[in-house]
């Protein structure tokens, strides 16, 4: 029986993006999708679903050694805006899947492992310009101190057991195909969605907010090029930092107006302020660059054109 792909937590934002690209790359029969339940029956449908718990580790490991799985990307999480309402939970799934996993990896059940890190794990005292590779990182938010903790623990498992994990900071992700699941970058989805429903949008973060953003076909490039890539290219083990875009909600809104120039927008800033305010602007991605040839193929204009683009076609169809 040939090695299969595991993706826990395939439903989720970036899960079901990857999930269709992995199965494009490996086959449909060697991609399992995997999640707690089975909210996105078109996924389910498309091909091996198993539904699992991401803090049973019995369930992982059975489901692993029934399916002859050699590489998992570990997609379930709480996310930060979801993550300050029960930080318990956050924790408590953020941390605990991720320990099932890379304790499969140590006795080599697992071969390979791909988990996401995010920008979460950045914090005030981090510089806020270009934000190295190595650097501060004193994180505000229970998602961010998960991402946080959670790098080490990549880095330790690498160091100590020769466990082959991977990892990106994703910035915040855009996507048509799936609606964001409780973070603090959600505004530059939701946005695109009232543009063409309602032609207007109020912001939940404030119009100069500054953030690093990427489109999700970058998001889903970065990580299949990161874990194609050799062995001896990965120099590092904690988390690369991946970057594509910068932009402020005003530079939405002004993207969008250059396609609907009847689109309105206002502001009113929430709790996920506070969140933004503490991440940075813009992150120095050089390391990805440079280890496995990172590059990004999308703009904003470019960006905002696909995405008004798909979302007419499912609004108006």
């Amino acid at each position: 029986m040939s090695s299969k792909i595991l993706i826990i937590g395939a439903c989720g934002q970036i899960g079901t993006e990857l999930t269709l690209k992995l199965r494009e790359i490996h086959g449909v029969d060697n991609v399992i999708a995997s999640d707690i339940n089975t909210r996105k029956l078109d996924l389910v449908n498309a091909g091996p679903f198993v539904i699992l718990d991401a803090k049973n580790f019995n369930a992982i490991k059975d489901c692993c050694i029934n399916h002859n799985v050699d590489t998992v990307y570990l997609m379930a999480a709480l996310l930060s805006a979801t993550g300050e309402k029960y930080p318990m939970e956050a924790w408590d799934l953020n941390m605990n899947s991720l320990f099932h996993v890379l304790n499969l990896a140590k006795v080599g059940q697992i071969k390979k492992v791909f988990w996401p890190s995010s920008i979460a794990v950045f914090g005030p005292t981090t510089p806020r310009e270009n934000t190295p590779q190595h650097t501060i990182c004193e994180p505000t938010t229970v998602y961010g101190i998960t991402k946080q903790v959670g790098e080490r623990w990549c880095e330790y498992y690498h160091d100590k057991y020769g466990v082959d994990v991977r990892s990106l900071r994703y910035p915040g992700i855009i996507s048509h195909k799936a609606m964001p699941g409780g973070g603090t970058t959600d505004y530059a989805v939701e946005i695109y969605h009232e543009a063409i429903k309602e032609k207007k949008y109020e912001s939940f973060l404030s119009e100069n907010t500054k953030l690093p953003m990427m489109f999700m076909d970058d998001a889903i490039a970065a990580t299949t090029e990161l874990m194609a890539a050799p062995p001896e290219n990965i120099t590092i083990r904690s988390s690369y930092n991946l970057s594509a875009i910068s932009f402020t909600p005003q530079d939405v809104a002004n993207s969008i107006k250059a396609e609907i120039p009847e689109f309105t927008m206002t502001y009113n800033p929430d709790f996920r302020q506070a969140i933004a305010d503490s991440w940075p602007s813009s992150i120095d991605d050089a390391v990805a660059r440079k280890d496995w040839n990172w590059d990004h193929q999308f703009n904003l204009s470019r960006m905002t054109e696909v995405m008004l683009k798909n979302l007419h076609v499912k609004y108006n169809s």
